[in-house]
């Protein structure tokens, strides 16, 4: 039996009065690759946000229930050792615009006063943008912005960010969204080969997509966990009629 790296147990998450999400369980395997999909509304990037704990940044924001990663409740952590543990790329590539690409990718060291020495960060530096496919692209421009890139290239840079702090689970939040499709199958490319090392959940409309990249499919609708198992299996002979009218283009 594969194990489980995050279970959700009766998870509920709340903005103000509204209940976004509603008594989710769910167990997400250890280096596989997740898509959470649904509607707009639906409460996919809430769920993922209520991972790394970003969804209590929110004012209003409260949940209940329990989130585990390998075993230990995510809520009785401190948030940082949360976000170092769990990395998250956003939808919009995000370098940080003042800082040079070099200083992107280990600003997870830098700004939580992790010391390591220049030898240890120069290598940490090569190793993940080779793991992201960009160290021969951009190797003789480490000390140039973040933004200098294309969008594709940044975003394999914010990547990058995230993998330098080795984090047990990668969150994308639609992370092709605003690439060309040229970006996008070098990102995709990119996810399949970076979970054989960590699991990765991924928050996306494209039905393609995730039929093409995921292991799993968790389908979200109106706050509740409709139906979730292996991709191939629930795009072809779904359980439920929302997911198979979703799927179908009835309504999204």
């Amino acid at each position: 039996m594969e194990s489980q790296v995050l279970s959700f147990q009766n998870f509920h998450a709340y903005f103000s009065e509204q209940e976004i999400l509603k008594g989710i369980n769910l167990d997400l395997e250890k280096n596989r690759i997740t898509a959470i999909m649904g509607p707009s509304g639906c409460g996919k990037t809430t769920l993922i946000r209520s991972i790394n704990r970003m969804h209590e940044l929110t004012p209003g924001a409260r949940s209940s229930g329990r989130v585990l990663l390998s075993g230990e409740d995510l809520y009785k952590m401190p948030a940082m050792l949360v976000r170092r543990r769990i990395g998250m790329v956003f939808q919009r590539p995000n370098p940080f615009p003042i800082m040079n690409i070099y200083e992107n990718v280990v600003s997870g060291y830098t700004l939580n006063g992790i010391r390591k020495s220049r030898v240890e960060l120069d290598s940490l530096v090569e190793e993940t943008l080779r793991k992201v496919g960009l160290w021969e692209e951009v190797k003789e421009h480490l000390h140039k912005r973040g933004t200098f890139l294309s969008g594709g290239q940044q975003q394999r840079l914010c990547i990058a960010r995230s993998l330098a702090l080795k984090p047990e689970v990668l969150l994308l939040d639609e992370p092709t969204s605003a690439l060309d499709p040229k970006a996008t199958a070098r990102i995709e490319e990119l996810v399949v080969e970076l979970a054989k090392e960590v699991t990765i959940v991924m928050v996306t409309h494209n039905i393609a997509q995730a039929a093409r990249i995921s292991d799993f499919t968790a389908f979200l609708y109106l706050g509740e966990l409709v139906e979730y198992g292996q991709t191939e299996k629930l795009f072809t002979v779904p359980k439920d009629k929302r997911t198979e009218e979703y799927l179908s283009g009835k309504f999204g």
